[in-house]
Parts: structure tokens; C-alpha cells; sequence
């Protein structure tokens, strides 16, 4: 069995038929799914949804592009939130500086506040960095030396250098259709040879659908594609694949039951 650990189950494309999405993604054998939260107007609808459908986990937190809307964001509404049981991770956060919705400062702000009640309640931060690894690694690092802090770098599509920094930091790694792409070449190159231990796969559906899907609104049940991919790249079964990519999910989101 597979688990989507990265999907927006709330968003246009899956939103107006969320039943059948699911429903759809558990016939092609994906078992379970991280509901992911972009900015504080969507957690209660996040963790609703969490709430009522027993596979379903959820995360509370501000995307880099919202930074300027949620500029006063304090810890204590991060906290508040996460004590819900069904919440089982911080994010996603982190820094896009190939937008640049928000100001660079003020992402890295709201970066660090989400660091910090990571920190506090022992739940993963989930991190989205486009453009910006040379401060996304920084930040990871000098957050790390102040206490340390379990994280994954969702979606990943960075450097080598940069799995080297964040391995090296601890972190896990979750590759997203993204991989599947005939261009996605360093990309691949880097599935092959992550750590089997440290490595998710995700959709960040509705967006950005894997081969053969390519065109089409992504769901949470082209994980499976994705994780075929990765697991032809790394040589191994798909079976084994999705036992390793799912035990480790467990073994980061410690607050997740089945």
C-alpha cells in the first residue's frame, strides 16, 4: 500500500468531487494521505476533512506565497492548531523566491516561526523551497544547531548539493510526479540514490501530474505512477517501493495511526 504524503484534497480539481477522489485513489491502492494547509483560513476545512475520513491526516500551516497575509502569525495559533489529533504535521512553509509573492524577509520570518513550533511539539515541518536553497539550507542549518527538529523537503526538485545538506541535516525527501518527466534527468538521477530511509513520494495534487497523466488534473491515485518510476529508477519492485516509502511516513509522522 501507498501513501500520498503531500495532496491539497480542499483545492479547485478535487475539491468538487472529494468522495470520488479518494475513492478513486484507495482502488488504486493508495492507503493513505497528508491533507496539506497553505494558509490559516483553510485549517478548519483541512482538519474536517482529517476528521471525517479515518485515512486522512492533516498539517497546519502558511505557504511562502501567503507570508505577507500572515505576517502577525504567532506561534500560539500554530500550536493551538496542531493539537487536533488528527494534525500530524507543521506546513507547509519554507521559501519561494521564483515567485516572490511575499517579501523574501518575511518569508524567512514565518520559515523560522514554523521551525520553532516543529520544535515545540515534536511534529515534522513540511518544507517548500523553489529558487532559494542556498537560504533554505542555511536556515535549516542554523535552526538545527538551536535544537533539532524533525523535516521533509516536499516535491523535491533541487540540486544534489542540496540532498547532500539536508540529508546530512536529517531531513527525508519526498519526490512528486515531477520525477516521472522526461526532463526531470538530475532529478532522477537523484531518486535513484537517496537513502532508502529517507525517501517519500507524494503528488501535490491537484497539481503537477505524473506521466502518463501529464495534462490532466493530478489525484492522490497517481502515486501510484510515481511511485512505479521511482521505484524502475532505483531498480527495485514497486511492492518494495511502497512498503519502504510507507513505513517511513510512519516512522516521520509519528502522530499518524491507521
Amino acid at each position: 500500500m501507498l501513501i500520498d504524503s503531500h495532496c491539497h484534497l480542499e483545492y479547485k480539481g478535487l475539491i468538487e468531487d472529494q468522495p470520488g477522489v479518494l475513492s478513486r485513489a484507495r482502488s488504486a491502492g493508495i492507503s493513505g494521505f497528508l491533507n496539506i494547509s497553505t494558509r490559516q483560513s483553510e485549517w478548519d476545512q483541512v482538519v474536517a476533512t482529517a476528521a471525517r475520513e479515518a485515512d486522512v491526516w492533516a498539517s497546519v500551516g502558511i505557504h511562502p506565497h501567503e507570508a505577507d497575509a500572515h505576517a502577525d502569525l504567532g506561534e500560539g495559533a500554530l500550536i493551538k492548531a496542531s493539537e487536533h489529533a488528527k494534525v500530524i504535521a507543521i506546513g507547509e512553509t519554507g521559501l519561494d523566491y521564483y515567485y516572490d509573492h511575499s517579501d523574501r524577509e518575511t518569508q524567512k520570518a514565518l520559515f523560522r516561526t514554523h521551525i520553532d513550533v516543529a520544535r515545540q511539539t515534536g511534529l515534522p515541518l513540511i518544507v517548500h523551497t523553489r529558487d532559494a536553497e542556498d537560504d533554505t539550507a542555511q536556515i535549516l542549518s542554523d535552526e538545527m544547531e538551536k535544537g533539532a527538529f524533525p523535516a521533509l523537503i516536499h516535491c523535491f526538485t533541487a540540486s544534489s548539493d542540496f540532498a547532500r545538506k539536508v540529508l546530512d541535516l536529517g531531513l527525508t525527501i519526498s519526490l512528486s510526479g515531477i520525477v516521472t518527466f522526461k526532463n526531470a534527468r538530475d532529478l532522477q538521477a537523484i531518486a535513484a540514490t537517496l537513502p532508502e530511509d529517507r525517501l517519500l513520494v507524494e503528488t501535490d495534487a491537484p497539481f503537477l501530474a505524473p506521466v502518463p497523466h501529464r495534462g490532466q488534473t493530478c489525484e492522490p491515485a497517481f502515486t501510484a505512477d510515481t511511485a512505479r518510476c521511482v521505484a524502475g529508477l532505483r531498480g527495485i519492485e514497486t511492492e518494495r517501493l511502497a512498503d519502504t516509502t510507507s513505513r517511513n511516513f510512519f516512522n516521520l509522522f509519528t502522530k499518524a495511526t491507521v
